[in-house]
């Protein structure tokens, strides 16, 4: 058994296309699955699989078919799709399994492959390892010959299944509202104004454009620059900005101000209380979740709890504590009782529709949530190896916890999906929050930086 995760990371398995993830790697990564996946139940063949629409996705996607099939594995393609949408078309169809190739919101040259289970949910850590064992020797497995050798589906239908399954869960129409909606050039480009325009909004899309190059490039939820200046030149009601697999959501409210991951779990964390429907009065955010979601939470009754960063950590925690509502400030939101995994769509529909049934605008909430000074800065670095045992970070660290003890708080920890050291304070003042991450990025900076 192998000792220690080689290639799995937080989120799946990612690196540069074609490079980090050759098509041999996807093609081990497809057969090992298909075996450890059906392990389980050998009656269940099918296996689905989506992408986004980065360029190297057809490269990927070839390799990995090619693995599963060898395995017995029956493949449903099902082509561009967000995320969420083969996790939820995976679930509804009883299926061994989901895959999806995308980086999320990565650069374009980058890819992924991320594995669902039959519930549509994440693979635990434990069956991440079991593949990881096989990737070097699944070659020298008996494999299946005529009949019994894997087949491909191509279809785009059940991709009008996901967007009926979005319209159905939103509880309201949403007649008279005006969209900006930000695609990243990703997975949401085909479907986002098909999905809120159905149920009555006015839409105007920017960045739906794919061409395999342009995925997150300037746009969507990191860059949601462009979306906020068009809210506030048109008079939006509201504007959306999706990531590269639309997994998850930024907004902006009527006057083009970010409202992000913390203001959308503070109004629907409130707005379900109220109306008796949060299960456990519980919210689950994370580490990285600002002081003041927590403090605004409690004066309305409701407990919240900070899981460590990454939607499995979020997930394990709303499963202890019985909630129904959990997400991160970077805009993923897990609803369970909606969608087995996280879904910027989906959570977004849950917001309109939260202000289409208080008759509140989405800017009557911010002040619902008072944030203390935060400062992040990503680190690009060589290496995350050790880094947490070079002697000028750690006097950084500590300096900084010293700072901040009693009326604050400093996070240093490894991005689980890029080479990058990211830097969290938060204090009672920006220029003291402003100090102590300046000093840490810079000794990282220093010691690791590219």
């Amino acid at each position: 058994m192998a000792t220690e995760r080689k290639h799995f990371g937080t989120d799946g398995v990612r690196g540069v296309a074609n490079t980090d993830l050759s098509p041999t790697l996807a093609m081990a990564l497809g057969a090992a699955a298909a075996h450890v996946l059906r392990e389980k139940d050998q009656a269940k063949r099918e296996i689905v699989v989506g992408r986004d629409p980065r360029l190297s996705g057809d490269l990927l996607e070839a390799a990995l078919i090619a693995g599963i099939c060898s395995q017995g594995g029956n493949v449903l393609s099902v082509g561009v799709l967000p995320t969420p949408g083969v996790a939820y078309l995976t679930k509804e169809r009883g299926a061994a399994a989901g895959v999806v190739i995308s980086a999320s919101h990565n650069p374009m040259a980058d890819n992924g492959i991320k594995f669902f289970g039959s519930d549509g949910k994440k693979l635990a850590d434990a069956t991440e390892m079991q593949i990881e064992t096989h990737l070097d020797t699944w070659q020298e497995w008996a494999r299946p010959t005529g009949a019994g050798v894997g087949s491909v589906t191509r279809t785009p239908k059940p991709v009008a299944e996901y967007a009926l399954h979005l319209q159905q869960s939103c509880p309201v129409r949403l007649d008279g509202m005006k969209l900006v909606i930000d695609g990243a050039n990703g997975a949401a480009s085909f479907l986002a104004a098909q999905v809120f325009g159905g149920l009555g909004a006015t839409v105007e899309t920017l960045s739906c454009e794919p061409d395999g190059v342009n995925i997150n490039d300037n746009c969507g939820s990191l860059h949601p620059e462009a979306m906020l200046a068009r809210v506030r030149e048109t008079g939006a009601d509201a504007g959306l900005a999706f990531d590269g697999d639309a997994d998850r959501v930024i907004l902006s409210d009527e006057r083009g101000r970010v409202f992000d991951g913390d203001r959308v779990l503070c109004l629907l964390g409130s707005f379900l209380h109220e109306r008796g429907e949060l299960t456990n009065d519980v919210v689950v955010g994370t580490i990285m979740s600002n002081m003041g979601l927590g403090v605004a939470l409690e004066k309305r009754g409701v407990r919240f709890i900070a899981a460590p960063v990454g939607d499995r950590y979020v997930a394990e925690a709303m499963a202890r504590e019985g909630a129904i509502l959990g997400g991160e400030k970077s805009g993923h939101f897990l609803l369970p009782r909606l969608s087995p995994t996280g879904d910027g769509m989906l959570s977004a529909l849950q917001v309109l529709a939260a202000c289409a049934q208080s008759g509140r605008k989405l800017g009557d909430w911010a002040g619902d949530m008072t944030e203390y000074p935060q400062k992040l800065v990503s680190i690009p670095v060589r290496t995350k190896d050790g880094w947490a045992d070079v002697p000028t970070i750690k006097a950084a660290i500590a300096d900084g916890e010293a700072r901040l003890s009693g009326v604050g708080r400093l996070n240093v920890r490894p991005s689980g999906t890029e080479r990058r050291i990211r830097v969290m304070a938060e204090g009672p003042d920006v220029d003291t929050v402003d100090a102590v991450v300046d000093r840490v990025a810079g000794a990282v900076r220093d010691a690791l930086g590219e």
